[in-house]
């Protein structure tokens, strides 16, 4: 009886409430969002469909015929592709240097970019701020072929200008693209120095967006700027900052292949074990001229990985944190 009464006090003529039609704004908002569904079924949806070179053996049929038409009639090889890759030599290898690098990246970067960004947010000189700000964004557009060269400039073992200051303190020149103990703290550094600006361009949005009465009344509390920091400035950023965890997550098997290959010129052969990661193994495998089927075996591993990744940094966020999970 109870229940009827409520029902009939939330809706006083008793009928069920009608669903909503397609407005004039829904129309608006489907047209401006049409180009971009548009370019994502085009470009990453119907490629998916390549995926099935993962499980055939893909051969070229006498005849001249298309792409579509070799996929459809190559022999299906099952996860011969998959065994393949993960019985060689180099797959534990190349999934340790992938994971480890990934794990410094999040850490340091993110470290570097929320320290930054409090660092130039404190500074009462905002010319000079923003002048910081620019000087450490800079880094990010540069590609990685024009870093390579800056290191190289650095490292070479003639001419470097490393060499030459230990030739100047009367050192042994060191022999950088042979020595593979250096190569980790380099490559962490170039990437924390190349993405620390990208970074701290979103945490700075962030913190610009806090309000100020805050930070006032912090004040008329007697509260510090180091308390201010802790217990207002953090937690008002926190979103933010799960938010890029989350994503970087998604991207720990993954890595940049222009740090890892171009950086090192090409990954000689000393240098093969510290800097392999999966996008360069799978770019030699293309060079060496593998079956198609092994090269995209990995790439599709990485995927279904990164997917499954990116879901349980989301869960374990929900269980966490459920305000701040992004799925």
């Amino acid at each position: 009886m109870s229940m009827k009464k409520t029902s009939e006090r939330g809706n006083p003529n008793g009928k069920k409430p009608r669903k909503k039609r397609w407005s004039k704004d829904d129309t608006e908002l489907f047209l401006l969002s049409l180009p971009t569904l548009v370019w994502y079924l085009l470009f990453s949806y119907l490629p998916m469909f390549g995926i099935l070179i993962v499980f055939k053996n893909y051969k070229l049929a006498p005849g001249g015929h298309s792409f579509l038409y070799n996929l459809l009639h190559s022999e299906w090889a099952g996860l011969k592709n998959f065994t393949y890759f993960f019985t060689s030599n180099s797959f534990f290898m190349l999934l340790r240097n992938t994971i480890l690098y990934n794990l410094a990246f999040i850490v340091i970067s993110a470290s570097v970019a929320v320290g930054g960004a409090l660092m130039l947010s404190s500074m009462r000189n905002k010319r000079g701020s923003k002048v910081y700000q620019t000087m450490m964004f800079l880094p990010y557009f540069m590609s990685w072929v024009v870093v390579s060269y800056f290191v190289y400039a650095l490292l070479a073992p003639e001419r470097g200008y490393f060499n030459g200051m230990l030739a100047f303190f009367g050192k042994e020149p060191v022999m950088w693209y042979q020595e593979k103990k250096y190569w980790p703290l380099i490559i962490i550094f170039l990437n924390t120095w190349k993405g620390m600006g990208y970074g701290m361009v979103l945490y700075l949005a962030s913190i610009t967006g806090i309000d100020p009465s805050l930070y006032e009344a912090a004040v008329m509390d007697g509260a510090t700027k180091a308390q201010q920091v802790r217990h207002i400035t953090l937690p008002s950023i926190k979103p933010v900052f799960v938010m890029m965890l989350i994503l970087d997550c998604g991207k720990i098997f993954n890595s940049d292949f222009g740090l890892f290959y171009q950086v090192t010129k090409g990954i000689p052969q000393s240098l093969y074990t510290t800097v392999s990661t999966f996008d360069t193994y799978i770019f030699n495998a293309i060079q060496s001229g593998a079956p198609i089927g092994q090269t995209a075996a990995p790439n599709f591993f990485q995927a279904v990985c990164s997917c499954a990744t990116i879901l349980f940094a989301n869960w374990v966020v929900s269980k966490v944190d459920n305000d701040n999970r992004i799925i």
